[in-house]
C-alpha cells in the first residue's frame, strides 16, 4: 500500500444545514457503512447482512445517504466503525482524506472501500481500494471455463463506456485478464482520451484503442470478454447511435466470447444483453460483479479467507432479486 498526502478538513456545505441524524449503534458490535447519494435502491445491505448472520456477527452495513463528506468521515471516528464502501458522488472525492491507498485505489483513481489498518506506532489509519476491478474479474472468472479464461490472455478485450466503471473494468482486463489490446467504445471520445490519458500514467494504458466507427469496427479481430458500462437507454444522438452499431459490429463477429454487462438495474435485460444473447455471446449478469465486489470488501473488513465467506448463501438470496428485476 502507498502513503497519500494529509489530512485535510472537509469543507462544510452551506446548502445542507442539518446532516443525517448518526444511525443508532448501541446494539451492535461493530459497524459499516455505505456512503453516498442516493442509494436507497442498493442491494449491499442484504449481500452484506446475509454474510453477517451466516457468521454470526453482531455486525450490521448500513446506509448512509448523504450528498456531502463531512457527516460521512464524521461517522469513521466511532469506535464500532470497522470499515465503509463508497458510491458516487464520493469516490474520487474521499482520496485526500485517507492515509492510505491500495495499488488498485491508485491506480483506478476511485475509491468504493475503506478500512482500517494500525501503523506501526499504533495510529489508527484509514485507508482505501477498490474492489470493483476485483468484482468484474471473479464475475467473468467464475462463469467461464479455464479454456474460455486463457483464451482472453494476449487476445483483445472491449469496454463500453467511458466512465469511472470503465477504469476498473480496463484495470481488470489489462491486469488479471492479461488481455492485449482493449477496444474502448463510448459515444464521447473526449471521455474515452481521459481514461487512456489516466490509464497510460498509471502504468496500464498500453494497447487500448478508441473505436471511431462502424467500419473501424469491422477491421478488427472480435474481443475474447467484454465488459459493458453504460446505463441501458435507446441512442438518440448521431454519436449514440454510432457506439451502438459498432457494439453490435463487435458482437455480431464469428468468434464469441463472454460478456459482462454491469447494469442490473432496474433490469439486467438491456439492449446490450439482448445483442449478445442474439448473436451467441455467453452473458454473465452485473449482479455477479455486485457479488464478488461486496464478498472481497468483508475479505477486507472482516480479514476474513473467501472459503470462509457464505458465497452460495449470499447469491441464493440476491438471486430472486435479478429474477424479479427482469419481469
Amino acid at each position: 500500500m502507498s502513503q497519500s498526502l494529509g489530512h485535510p478538513q472537509p469543507p462544510p456545505n452551506p446548502q445542507l444545514k442539518t446532516p443525517p441524524p448518526e444511525p443508532s449503534t448501541s446494539h451492535l458490535e461493530k459497524v459499516s457503512y455505505l456512503f453516498g447519494y442516493p442509494i436507497a435502491h442498493s442491494l449491499s445491505p442484504l449481500l452484506h447482512s446475509t454474510v453477517y448472520s451466516s457468521l454470526d456477527l453482531n455486525y450490521s452495513y448500513m446506509l448512509y445517504e448523504s450528498p456531502t463528506l463531512e457527516p460521512c468521515l464524521a461517522l469513521t471516528h466511532d469506535p464500532k466503525f470497522y470499515g465503509a464502501a463508497v458510491t458516487m458522488p464520493h469516490k474520487v472525492n474521499i482520496i485526500p482524506y485517507l492515509d492510505v491507498l491500495t495499488p488498485e485505489g491508485q491506480a483506478i483513481g476511485a475509491i468504493n472501500t475503506i478500512f482500517l489498518r494500525s501503523a506501526p506506532d499504533g495510529r489508527r489509519l484509514l485507508c482505501g481500494t477498490n474492489t470493483d476491478c476485483i468484482g468484474i474479474r471473479e464475475a467473468i472468472l467464475q462463469n467461464t471455463s479455464t479454456n474460455q479464461a486463457k483464451g482472453m490472455r494476449g487476445g483483445p478485450g472491449m469496454v463500453i463506456g467511458g466512465g469511472g466503471t470503465c477504469r476498473a473494468a480496463v484495470y481488470a482486463l489489462k491486469k488479471f485478464l492479461g488481455c492485449g489490446q482493449i477496444y474502448l467504445v463510448n459515444r464521447d471520445r473526449a471521455e474515452v482520451e481521459a481514461v487512456i490519458r489516466e490509464c497510460t500514467e498509471k502504468g496500464f494504458g498500453d494497447g487500448l484503442r478508441y473505436v471511431e466507427s462502424v467500419a473501424e469496427a469491422e477491421s478488427l479481430d472480435a474481443p475474447r470478454v467484454v465488459v459493458s458500462a453504460i446505463p441501458d437507454f435507446e441512442p438518440k444522438s448521431e454519436d449514440e447511435k454510432r457506439a451502438r452499431g459498432i457494439v453490435e459490429v463487435m458482437l455480431s463477429k464469428e468468434e464469441k466470447g463472454a460478456i459482462l454487462e454491469m447494469c442490473y438495474h432496474p433490469s439486467p435485460d438491456t439492449a446490450v444483453a439482448r445483442i449478445a444473447k442474439r448473436n451467441g455471446w455467453l452473458l454473465i449478469g452485473g449482479i455477479e460483479a455486485m457479488i464478488w465486489q461486496g464478498l472481497e470488501q468483508d475479505k477486507i473488513w472482516l480479514r476474513r479467507k473467501a472459503s470462509t465467506l457464505p458465497v452460495e448463501e449470499v447469491k441464493r438470496v440476491l438471486a430472486p432479486k435479478e429474477t424479479r428485476a427482469r419481469l
